[in-house]
């Protein structure tokens, strides 16, 4: 095995080493070590072997994932240092030009984007939640049907924090709004119906992917919901978010512990660049019985739907953005397109 890994050490060099920008940087970096990356792949079937030979491997697997983690930001310094001297050698200042004025301001797309979600809810009976960034183990996990050693937690690559939450498990950046959800139906009764937008965190960075992203909750709770009422509700915001009746929208069986059933939802444009694609823009399902159970509620009397969309899917598709890291990386001439 120490051969393997030292071979995809170098592997991972000669890779890194031919990324000349950032977009083919980031891609090296997520062929060893995004979630179907190399050494991710080989972190899975640690869970195959003895507790003796697991120690071992999984000692090599982090020696390696810190030498490719190594490399990886040896590469971005280059390159951004490489950037900069470009940058400083093709850019000059005339101090005798006059001063320019004071520009006006505005609200970023992705403010732009939230708040327009907020307004079509609202006007369809739907509340508004938060809650915290810093979530605890139990509300992130647990209470959504996801205990520990569920084999879906590995879909979420975390950032734990120092401390521990009332159960004893750790702190932890929430990697979805959902646990908003249980929060909010604890404190309310049914019928619920309420959306929780704000920032989610997994370890994952691409054109389509962000370690801080934007996502929306949706939750409806009452003791005569069915999955009419989500196609409705949802085909409903579509419809009024890209301000057209011109597409379609099918339900793609899937799996989340927290719903049963499940689907993904996709929809398709019939006009425009993009017309005829059928495009991922939300997860959603038939409130499982046991998180339904952790609300307080009984699942015998009360059904609920829930859905979870990105932000930011949603305002590439709306905008046309082709790069999601466009929206983080405050240039004034990208960002001022939304403003006038």
């Amino acid at each position: 095995m120490d051969q393997e890994l030292n071979t995809l050490i170098e592997q991972a060099r000669e890779a890194l080493a031919q990324a000349d920008d950032t977009a083919a940087l980031a891609n090296a970096k997520a062929r060893f070590l995004g979630k179907d990356g190399a050494i991710t792949q080989r972190m899975k079937t640690l869970g195959k072997l003895s507790p003796e030979e697991r120690s071992q491997a999984g000692k090599r697997l982090n020696e390696t994932k810190q030498a490719v983690e190594a490399l990886v930001s040896a590469r971005e310094q280059a390159l951004g240092q490489a950037l900069l001297d470009a940058r400083l050698a093709q850019e000059s200042i005339d101090i005798t030009l006059p001063g320019r004025g004071l520009g006006s301001g505005g609200l970023h797309p992705l403010t732009l984007t939230i708040e327009r979600i907020e307004a079509i809810f609202r006007s369809i009976g739907f509340e508004v939640a938060d809650g915290p960034e810093i979530e605890e183990d139990f509300y992130n996990f647990t209470a959504l049907n996801t205990p520990e050693n569920h084999p879906a937690r590995s879909m979420h690559d975390t950032f734990y924090v120092e401390g521990q939450d009332q159960h004893g498990h750790g702190l932890l950046l929430r990697t979805h709004t959902s646990p908003v959800q249980i929060r909010y139906a604890r404190l309310h009764k049914p019928p619920i119906k309420v959306i929780a937008p704000g920032k989610t965190y997994r370890v994952d960075s691409d054109a389509t992917h962000s370690p801080m992203f934007q996502q929306f909750e949706g939750l409806w709770v009452d003791e005569d919901i069915s999955f009419t009422d989500l196609k409705s509700v949802y085909t409903e915001f579509l419809q009024r978010f890209f301000e057209t009746t011109e597409l379609d929208v099918r339900f793609r069986p899937s799996y989340f512990p927290f719903t049963e059933p499940s689907a993904e939802i996709d929809m398709r444009f019939h006009d425009g660049p993009l017309a005829g694609r059928w495009l991922e823009v939300s997860g959603s399902g038939q409130v499982h019985p046991n998180v339904m159970r952790n609300y307080g509620l009984d699942p015998e009397r009360y059904m609920g739907f829930a859905f979870g969309s990105g932000v930011e899917r949603l305002a590439m598709l709306r905008y046309g953005v082709g790069d999601l890291r466009l929206f983080y990386e405050n240039d004034l001439r990208f960002l001022a397109q939304f403003n006038r």
